[in-house]
Formats: structure tokens, sequence, C-alpha cells
């Protein structure tokens, strides 16, 4: 908002509630009060995946001139998920020194 005041311009910000703020806006000593604010029921948790899922689709996947990148994004996230979930496995097969 611009106030014209004596001649000059002003900027007027005015403060955003502490819940409406996204996670990027948040100062460091807001974060655990804007934690505790979020929505943490499973009726919540799921419209948290479903907006992020919204968010992906349009930006990557729902473009007039698409490229790979959206699909490679969801390959390279399921290779490094699995490879976390079958590390404590993998561990004993490496090449050693000593045995």
């Amino acid at each position: 908002m611009l106030l014209y005041y004596w001649g000059l311009f002003r900027v007027c910000y005015f403060s955003v509630p502490l819940k409406e703020k996204k996670l990027m806006e948040v100062k460091l000593g807001e974060l655990p009060s804007w934690i505790l604010m979020r929505d943490f029921t499973p009726k919540g948790i799921a419209g948290a995946f479903q907006r992020g899922y919204d968010r992906y689709y349009n930006k990557y996947i729902n473009v007039r001139k698409g490229s790979i990148s959206g699909v490679n994004m969801i390959l390279a996230a399921y290779v490094l998920f699995s490879y976390c979930i079958s590390y404590k496995e993998l561990k004993h097969e490496r090449l050693r020194k000593y045995h």
C-alpha cells in the first residue's frame, strides 16, 4: 500500500498473522509456534499431501511444453527412497580391505 505523505511516497507494510505465513516467510524464532499452529489431524495431513501433489502436477506435468524433468524427479525420489530402505542389507556387501 502506498501512502502519499508530505510529497513523498512511503510504503506501509502490514503484518501478516503467523498462521497465514508460508514456511519460507517464518523467522527462526517464530518457527516452533508456527509448527504448533499446523493441522496434524489425518484430514490436515492428507490435505497437505494433496496440495503438494497439486502444486507438483501443475508445475511440472500439466504444462504446455512439458519435458521429462517432472517424471525424472519422481524416479530419482523413488531410487533414493529404495536405497535408504535397503541400506541395512547393502552395507554388508561392501568390498573391504579386511574382512
